[in-house]
């Protein structure tokens, strides 16, 4: 993995457009909390969101869904840019300069890994148990956090984060969420706890429930929750065909 490591940066400057990276917000939800996917750093006791860089002859999104599939293994996964982030000081140079340095690789100031990067934001959506956290080659762990207990994170990925989610929050507005982050069958309450972890605030239950079947989009199954202690609550799905075409044509009310 290192030697894979010390390639790329020896390489770099003659495989990818220089100055220009892709980071990728990944959501999950498990145990009604939201979920952020991080990478543990090798060379320093940080976390950072999953990045890479773009290949040349590479489309940036094409590079955003690489890094979303050698991250958590899943294919056609719901996939938004939000927003190019391109601050002189986001690159931490010592950082990169301190990772040449353990790989014994010159760290001169012309070198490719220590100059300006501006970075492509996307964000996904991706279903908690079906993904595979896999660490990259600079990173010692793939893990998910919960989005309220979020370790401090390395340069401007912080920063990222926010704006992602404040984009995700404006698209409950606009655009149903939930196909990709529940599971197929889910209950009432359950799509309502997504929607209030992502917005951060309680939900009306009657005025939630008349407002998600009012939009046509979900499917009542005969089949009630089962293992509850109370009444068990029926069980939903998402049409696909209506879920489809209300993430094309966009939802009439906002929260």
């Amino acid at each position: 993995m290192e030697e894979e490591v010390e390639n790329i940066l020896q390489k770099g400057g003659e495989l990818f457009h220089p100055g220009l990276s892709v980071d990728c917000v990944i959501f999950g939800f498990h145990d009604n909390q939201l979920k952020v996917l991080l990478l543990k750093m090798k060379h320093a006791d940080k976390w950072a969101l999953p990045g890479g860089f773009v290949y040349k002859e590479e489309e940036v999104e094409h590079a955003a869904v690489r890094v979303l599939q050698s991250r958590t293994g899943l294919g056609n996964i719901f996939l938004r840019q939000f927003h190019t982030f391109g601050s002189p000081s986001r690159s931490d140079r010592k950082l990169n300069r301190e990772l040449l340095v353990s790989l014994d690789l010159e760290a001169h100031e012309n070198h490719w890994f220590l100059q300006r990067f501006i970075t492509v934001g996307y964000y996904a959506l991706v279903n908690f148990s079906s993904a595979v956290p896999r660490p990259d080659a600079t990173s010692e762990a793939c893990a998910w956090w919960d989005l309220q207990d979020m370790p401090p994170l390395a340069m401007d990925h912080n920063h990222i984060l926010q704006q992602a989610l404040e984009t995700l929050r404006k698209q409950l507005n606009d655009q149903p969420v939930g196909y990709n982050l529940l599971p197929e069958k889910f209950t009432m309450p359950e799509l309502q706890r997504l929607y209030e972890t992502i917005l951060g605030k309680q939900l009306d239950r009657r005025n939630f429930q008349r407002k998600m079947l009012g939009y046509g989009i979900l499917d009542r199954l005969e089949e009630r929750k089962r293992g509850v202690a109370h009444k068990a609550p029926y069980l939903y799905s998402f049409n696909k065909e209506k879920y489809a075409a209300a993430l094309q044509d966009g939802l009439q009310q906002g929260w």
